[in-house]
């Protein structure tokens, strides 16, 4: 019994030292992780806010068209397509106009 004693008399101090410095890489390495984690998050949400302000002056110059020429825009897309089905048929009047002249 006498024996254990001190061979854990001798040995814990040994023990100790391998620990903390164990313990002291740890917490580097846990360090690292966390700023490496940080740099990422910070980088996407750089990204996100860039997209962000993307969408938004995307989305003011679509409120500017609807606001600025009034809700005849559907109006105009229907000309349109007027237009290219007078192209289709080659008929020169538009399919609407023909359908409304015969009913």
């Amino acid at each position: 019994m006498g024996e254990i004693i001190g061979l854990v008399a001798v040995a814990a101090p040994f023990l100790m030292v391998v620990a903390i410095v164990w313990i002291t890489n740890q917490k580097k390495l846990e360090e690292k992780r966390l700023s490496a984690t940080a740099e990422a998050s910070s980088e996407k949400a750089a990204q996100y806010a860039s997209r962000v302000q993307q969408l938004e002056d995307r989305v003011q110059v679509l409120e500017r068209i609807v606001t600025d020429r009034g809700y005849n825009v559907a109006a105009q897309i229907e000309a349109l397509r007027d237009t290219r089905e007078v192209e289709e048929t080659g008929s020169g009047i538009p399919l609407d106009i023909a359908n409304k002249e015969k009913a």
